[in-house]
């Protein structure tokens, strides 16, 4: 399978968090031809692994899951209400089609909404999760039952890839699995340049970031690695109705974005800039205030403290169906881990104090 054709396929696909596997079915299939072995863990998470046998481990990770909702109540007419699984925008939903997924296959719904005729002006009543409901055409709460639906089942928005002025990727679950992408192209070109490296490469997808970190903090204490760098989406703040002042000021096109904070550790994040300045990568800076809010402390905090750094996407609306990412901040991304890994030197001492 080429890139692009991988690419399409695992975006489009529907993996909510809790509910991965069939989303990290497809990036393993892609992975495991450049990697020399693959596992997963009771959750779903998947890594792929170059140089297994090695002591000294590396890891580069991306989080599979997309934020969704659940089915909490059907109402005796037949309209469904939700409940989130994740992060999901109560604010966007109103006439969006979503899938639903039903032990019976997939099945079309969509958030209802009243039409602007029988609104009153300056009284309309703003989407909550109060009042967003979704409508199956069934008439009964039996109906919708019958359908196969009942309270738990997971809801995606029905939403897919596309490309704005051939410079723009735009679709659902860029957050994150442009990441998962990401780090599958980094072992391809490790493989295509027959790079050998003298650690072992932990490539992970983990499951259930949008919910906690939780997948990260799991496979974090399985791998238990000598350091990790996380890819991970951060707010482009050029669009309107954003504030650079609280927000920071980042531009999709300009570059990863590298954030400093407690999480991220300092020698590492120190050798990424300077694998970005001798290669010529542009790249951002942020601040991160207390955490990351990213899968990158979830690994930094585990074990006995695994230095760890993160490495971050520009993103126009996130948590919308119109994510949208520059192609060549993209790109950068994947030259950035992959020089810094062709660069790095185990025998490394991390230690601020020695």
């Amino acid at each position: 399978m080429d890139s692009n054709t991988f690419l399409y396929n695992y975006l489009n696909n529907a993996s909510p968090t809790g509910f991965e596997a069939s989303g990290q079915q497809i990036w393993l299939d892609y992975i495991k031809p450049f990697a020399d072995d693959y596992f997963t863990d009771n959750y779903g998470t998947a890594v792929a692994v170059i140089n297994p046998k090695a002591e000294y481990k590396v890891v580069i990770e991306a989080h599979a899951d997309e934020i969704s909702w659940f089915v909490n109540y059907i109402k005796d007419d037949g309209y469904i209400y939700v409940r989130r699984n994740g992060g999901s925008d109560h604010m966007i939903a109103p006439s969006m089609r979503v899938n639903i997924h039903t032990d019976k296959g997939i099945l079309p719904g969509v958030f209802g909404w009243p039409a602007i005729h029988v609104r009153k002006e300056g009284k309309e009543d703003a989407p909550t999760l109060d009042n967003i409901f979704i409508d199956v055409g069934a008439r009964s709460k039996e109906e919708v039952e019958e359908m196969g639906i009942h309270v738990g089942c997971v809801i995606t928005f029905k939403d897919e890839l596309t490309e704005l002025n051939g410079k723009f990727y735009s679709g659902r679950a860029l957050d994150n699995r442009i990441g998962g992408y990401m780090i599958a192209q980094v072992a391809k070109r490790i493989k295509e340049n027959k790079k050998k490296l003298p650690f072992g490469l932990y490539i992970v997808n983990a499951v259930q970031e949008e919910i906690g970190l939780r997948g990260a903090q799991m496979i974090a204490a399985n791998i238990k690695p000598n350091a990790a760098i996380i890819t991970d989406v951060c707010h482009d703040t050029t669009a309107p109705l954003y504030n650079k002042v609280t927000s920071g000021d980042f531009t999709a096109g300009k570059g990863p974005v590298l954030p400093v904070g407690a999480s991220v550790h300092k020698k590492l994040l120190d050798l990424i800039i300077a694998t970005a300045k001798k290669n010529d990568i542009p790249f951002q800076r942020a601040a991160a205030s207390r955490g990351t809010g990213t899968d990158t402390d979830a690994f930094a905090y585990s074990n006995e403290g695994v230095p760890s750094a993160l490495i971050s996407l520009p993103l126009k609306y996130m948590h919308t169906t119109v994510e949208t990412a520059s192609k060549d901040d993209i790109e950068q991304v994947i030259n950035l881990m992959y020089e810094f890994l062709i660069d790095f030197d185990p025998t490394f001492d991390f230690r601020y104090i020695k």
